[in-house]
């Protein structure tokens, strides 16, 4: 028989299309197919229409469209006998949905089947509205299935009350027409039925406040009763599973006295004595039982206050987590998350329990148990319960360790009760697991044990023993460098010695022995390579990462010019302030301004920073609050190294005060050219008030390597750091007035590519700042999409006019503008700095420029 034939059966084109050997093949016979398939549906061919359908049916679930035999559903729909009707509906509800419009043809076709007197042809009616109604359809047909929910024959009752569902979501406005035979379903002893007339109860009450307060009222004393009678209901063949009476009935039951229960503490009185004895009846010991348990125990978690059954079911989880099966175990700790809210007592009897769940060998279920034990964490077992994950820290998986570090380190640091347990746990973290430990975790720790000044020769004399045996822990080696480049002398003397303690032997050497091989062993660590001393240094100033060239330079800068400063520069870091720290942790600082969302640019030393405002850090290391300091170098000296020089350079004149000061620095730093004459007066003053030994501390004051960051910014920062960095001080001459005008200047320029600023003030206002920008093209090509953004630091206000246009034409014929207002929080006291970025496509190939413009006028 030719497979390609009107009127061939189904299973001969499948054999054929099982026959290809290759997708091309396959595709060949299915053309063919729709092809035969096709001819028949313009013949109208009425005796294979049937046979065509199906065929196209199983075309459709391989993927290919089959749009054109939509019309023949509707045919088959239409004929008078079951089996056709029985693959049109078929076909309608595969091939359509409720977005087609032909849909609308078969409305009336439904109507009639609904009120058919073959009751089997009433379900493929309902069965097909129930799967693709409409909104339009919902609205026609509900009448048809309100009365079809009250048929005589349970199995059309069944599939009207899943119709119904369907149409109050549709359409909830349909809601309340269904309330009454809803209410009926729920006296069926058919369990089929009753299972769907709950379902289509619950969606009512989630739909209609109207319909939940009239089932509180009416049917809550009903659905106790029938869960009663199926609690304890006898043997029945036909429903049973695994020893326990339709747990599908039981489940649904359950549900929607969960539903009726939630906020009315009257249907949860009604409830609360059958709730108890499936909660304690039901068998444990199989899938079927746990399911209804589980559900027992979310009803009770929902419903209005009863003390005696929350524990009974925080009970029932903790029994959940002994289980074997995984799936159960995890549900339970879901739960029980939940029900720490409500009943910790309850849930801390099972905190044993939990913990082994913390050591379980699913991923999940060790991920869960470590979030619930973060939470049953207090005051009165938190040493305890830190013992319990520093020690499974030890033999923890790799992929767990980073969760389970991160949360016991939070642990320590919410529920620290005095700083040497804090410190000691931090440590033995530190220890196991110091290379998954974040950055701010280590930056709190060396925070607060520079605020504990009784405690740092313990810190550091265990630090330096951690330090020999868990070497390669990153974390670990950064605190230990810094506390022993600031507390070394208590190391070398054994000085602050504790009670718990016993004295140990360290020289100098060991000490500068442990920082060597520890930033030899750690190469690839730039925060740790960057904490380093005088015999570390010179090796690195050849090297390509920019950051730690420039501390090698500047420290050989110190050791090789500036000697008598030496031991000065290496003085113990000022006590670090905690309740600052702990607020910048918390946010509390303000938000950088910027105009442009660009992407964050790793810098070398692991910061990262958005590339719109780079500046923030460059031109404003402190905050906008703080007071700016005087702009004398003498001030400037005494803020960077930490002394009072004021009663020798009050000796000098203010003028010569403030030029050799900060020569010194400018020399000190190998920054700039010094001037041709400079005093030595400030050079003869510092020698006479500092000595000439280098201690055993790491040297890192003057670029400040921060080892809290491995950052690189300067302490007691202001406004005079500036003039060392071209010129970004304020100009104390500065004119405040509106009147002057400003040199234009190139703010931008390339081969290609010119941008010139012009400036002019705003009429009363010093403090802000007009720009005229103007963008000139070089070159022969034209630019399309052109963009301009701007970022400026926190203590500007930046606001940028659109731009003329977004094309700027080649060889300089023609030049985009663009307006920007700039205010000056800090007029008279800092400059403008503004960092760009701009776009645009020649040849449509995207180009991206990035600049950052210093040489504004000063004043502005």
């Amino acid at each position: 028989m030719n497979p390609f034939a009107s009127g061939t059966r189904l299973r001969d084109m499948i054999r054929a299309i099982r026959a290809c050997k290759t997708a091309a093949e396959e595709r060949a016979v299915v053309r063919k197919e729709c092809a035969a398939i096709r001819s028949a549906v313009s013949e109208n061919d009425n005796e294979y229409r049937h046979r065509n359908l199906a065929k196209l049916m199983f075309i459709h679930m391989l993927g290919y469209p089959t749009h054109f035999g939509q019309m023949e559903c509707l045919k088959l729909i239409a004929s008078a006998g079951f089996p056709e009707k029985r693959i049109g509906y078929l076909g309608l509800m595969l091939l359509l949905d409720e977005r087609q419009e032909v849909l609308m043809l078969v409305t009336n076709s439904l109507k009639q089947d609904l009120n058919h007197t073959n009751q089997y042809i009433v379900g493929l009616a309902l069965c097909a509205l129930g799967n693709i109604c409409s909104a339009e359809m919902a609205r026609d047909l509900a009448p048809e299935v309100e009365r079809l929910v009250q048929f005589r024959d349970p199995n059309i009752r069944k599939k009207a009350a899943l119709c119904s569902i369907r149409i109050i979501k549709k359409v909830p406005d349909l809601a309340e027409n269904f309330i009454n035979p809803a209410a009926g379903l729920l006296k069926e002893k058919h369990h089929g039925v009753l299972i769907t007339g709950l379902q289509l109860c619950i969606d009512l009450c989630t739909t209609s406040a109207e319909a939940l307060e009239y089932f509180r009222k009416k049917c809550t004393e009903a659905v106790v009763k029938s869960l009663k009678d199926v609690a304890n209901s006898p043997y029945a063949p036909e429903y049973d599973i695994s020893g326990i009476t339709d747990p599908f009935l039981h489940i649904r039951l359950l549900r929607f006295l969960r539903i009726l229960g939630h906020g009315d503490a009257d249907a949860s009185d009604c409830m609360n004595d059958i709730l108890a004895q499936v909660a304690t009846k039901t068998e444990s010991n199989k899938n079927a039982g746990n399911a209804i348990l589980y559900e027992c125990v979310e009803t009770i978690m929902s419903i209005e206050d009863n003390s005696g059954l929350r524990v009974l079911a925080i009970n029932i989880l903790g029994r959940f987590l002994s289980n074997r099966d995984n799936n159960i175990r995890y549900v339970a700790l879901n739960m029980l998350m939940r029900a720490i809210t409500v009943d910790t007592q309850a849930v801390q009897r099972h905190r044993a329990t939990i913990l082994e769940c913390v050591k379980d060998s699913d991923a999940s279920i060790r991920k869960r148990a470590l979030e619930l034990v973060y939470l049953l964490v207090n005051e009165s077992n938190v040493k305890s319960l830190t013992k319990e994950l520093i020690e499974y820290l030890e033999v923890s998986d790799q992929d767990f360790k980073g969760d389970l570090t991160a949360k016991t380190c939070s642990i320590v640091e919410k529920f620290s009760t005095d700083k040497i347990w804090y410190i000691d746990q931090m440590l033995k973290v530190l220890s196991e697991a110091g290379s998954f430990v974040k950055d701010e975790v280590w930056h709190a720790l060396i925070v607060v044990i520079s605020n504990a000044s009784n405690l740092h020769g313990y810190t550091v004399r265990s630090l330096y023993k951690a330090v020999q045996t868990s070497g390669d822990q990153e974390s670990l080696v950064r605190v230990a460098v810094w506390c022993i480049g600031e507390y070394g002398e208590m190391l070398v003397n054994n000085a602050g010695m504790l009670g718990i303690e016993e004295p140990i032997t360290v020289t100098e050497s060991d000490a500068v022995d442990v920082i060597e091989i520890a930033i030899k062993r750690h190469i690839s660590d730039l925060t740790t390579q960057a904490m380093r001393i005088k015999d570390i240094i010179v090796q690195y100033k050849g090297s390509l990462v920019l950051e730690l060239q420039q501390r090698s330079i500047e420290f050989n800068s110190v050791i090789q010019k500036h000697q008598n400063i030496r031991s000065l520069l290496v003085e113990k870091m000022p006590v670090l302030d905690e309740a600052t720290y702990s607020g910048r942790r918390a946010g509390s600082l303000p938000a950088t301004i910027s105009t442009s969302n660009g992407a964050a640019i790793n810098l070398p030393n692991g910061v990262a920073k958005p590339s719109a405002a780079p500046l923030v850090d460059l031109l404003d290391l402190s905050s906008d609050d703080a007071p700016v300091p005087s702009s004398s170098g003498g001030d400037f000296l005494q803020d960077l190294l930490g002394v009072d020089l004021a009663p020798a350079l009050s000796q000098l004149g203010t003028s010569q005060t403030q030029k050799s000061g900060t020569d010194v620095l400018l020399d000190l730093l190998s920054i700039g050219t010094p001037p041709a004459q400079s005093s030595p007066s400030t050079s003869d003053i510092l020698s006479s008030s500092l000595d000439n030994k280098i201690s055993v501390n790491t040297l890192q004051r003057l670029s400040s390597p921060s080892a809290l960051s491995g950052q690189a910014s300067l302490p007691a920062v202001g406004s005079p750091v500036m003039d060392l960095l071209d010129g970004f001080a304020p100009n104390p001459a500065a004119r405040e007035d509106n009147g002057p005008a400003y040199p234009s200047i190139v703010a931008f320029e390339t081969n290609s590519l010119k941008i010139m600023f012009n400036f002019s003030k705003a009429p009363g206002n010093p403090q802000t700042t007009i720009i005229q920008a103007t963008f000139t093209n070089k070159s022969p090509n034209v630019y399309t999409d052109f963009i301009f953004q701007a970022a400026v630091p926190k203590f500007l206000q930046l606001h940028l006019d659109p731009a003329s246009g977004n094309t700027l034409a080649a060889s300089g014929d023609g030049s985009i503008t663009q307006d920007l207002r700039v205010t000056n929080s800090q007029h008279g006291k800092k400059s403008l700095v503004m960092r760009t970025r701009i776009s645009y496509k020649v040849n449509n190939k995207e180009v991206l420029e990035e600049g950052q413009i210093n040489n504004f006028p000063r004043g502005l």
